[in-house]
């Protein structure tokens, strides 16, 4: 079955307090998107990329690319206002039936591990979503109150989220909802089950500048 990977950057870098988009900033010697393709291509090599941009930001990952002697094949495919209409595009560019993760484009440490557990779970069940459980005590605030619940009850949803394509083409043909979190929300809307796999904890998602910082570390950590 045909794999895909539908990588969305759409970032401004507000709040990393930097006129350059996240995705574009610097670790370990090269832009953060970059090392977030490389995993899909180092995954596995005849995977096929699509990778989700701004419009305005193509010419500057163009120059990006030729700087850095960047080769991995993919499409470039225009963003959309909202990461759901982003979403929507790249999945018009997929012409054929097979399984397609949806990653975000500032996840740059995700393994080779969690990638292949969610196209195993899709493989088998139609999806495949990727978690950890929280280490933090947890807390519930209602009409002003708040109260402890059980940790043990809740998951930290990651990317990639793997999904049969047709079937997650046919989820996006949904209305637009601020309520649509994530890939799995839109697709859960549809009538889908939603399967659970483990994730790894390094793969963060770089929003603020100490997760840059806790990048830069963990890549010395991780393969």
């Amino acid at each position: 079955m045909q794999k895909y990977a539908l990588i969305v950057a759409g970032g401004m870098g507000k709040r990393m307090g930097s006129e350059i988009p996240k995705q574009f900033l610097e670790i370990a010697g090269k832009p953060v998107l970059m090392h977030t393709i490389d995993r899909f291509y180092r995954y596995d090599s005849n995977i096929r990329i699509i990778l989700v941009l701004p419009e305005n930001q193509s010419e500057f990952w163009a120059r990006l690319m030729e700087r850095h002697a960047f080769k991995v094949p993919h499409i470039l495919v225009k963003g959309g206002l909202h990461r759901f209409f982003s979403v929507k595009n790249g999945l018009g560019a997929i012409g054929e039936n097979g399984l397609v993760a949806i990653h975000d484009g500032v996840r740059p440490l995700v393994s080779s591990e969690t990638i292949k557990r969610c196209f195993d779970t899709a493989e088998k069940y139609g999806n495949g979503v990727p978690v950890v459980s929280p280490a933090d005590s947890l807390r519930v605030i209602k009409n002003e109150k708040n109260m402890p619940v059980r940790r043990e009850q809740f998951r930290l949803i990651q990317t990639p989220q793997v999904f049969e394509v047709n079937q997650i083409k046919r989820a996006y043909m949904a209305e637009y909802s601020s309520d649509f979190t994530d890939d799995a929300t839109v697709f859960e809307l549809s009538g889908h089950e939603i399967h659970l796999v483990e994730g790894n904890r390094e793969n963060i998602k770089i929003t603020n500048p100490e997760d840059m910082a806790v990048a830069a570390s963990l890549f010395k950590f991780i393969s």
